[in-house]
């Protein structure tokens, strides 16, 4: 069984920084962030492998701001985000990705069916 518990969101200005956390359990692999503001669809911002190398993903709408990592057991991902502005409002939800297809250099970043996810924490972020 797969678990995925994320926390770490809150409040901020434009221009500063959250980090968030997603604990781990049941799953190696791909795994990922996702975002959804009120209205919209579920987009990707990151994605990296817990396994192997750590390669990893972003699509171009956080490109330089954000950053995806993990601990050296893969039980632990972490996007940091930086630079944030009004536009990344939204509940943030880690992801575990068994199709792989996230981590891919041709990602949609669209949702998967087969997609795990955590409850989501929320992000706001004020001008």
């Amino acid at each position: 069984q797969v678990r995925l518990v994320e926390s770490g969101g809150g409040s901020v200005q434009a221009g500063g920084s959250l980090r968030l956390s997603c604990v781990v359990d049941g799953f190696g692999g791909c795994m990922g962030w996702f975002r959804q503001a009120p209205g919209t669809k579920r987009e990707g911002v990151a994605a990296i492998w817990t396994t192997g190398r750590e390669r990893t993903y972003y699509p171009d709408s956080v490109k330089g701001r954000f950053t995806i990592s993990r601990d050296n057991d893969g039980l632990l991902v972490i996007l940091q985000m930086n630079n944030l502005k009004p536009e990344d409002t939204g509940i943030y939800y880690c992801a575990a990705d068994p199709t792989t297809y996230l981590c891919s250099d041709d990602s949609a970043w669209s949702p998967g069916q087969r997609m795990y996810w955590g409850q989501g924490t929320q992000v706001t972020v004020s001008s």
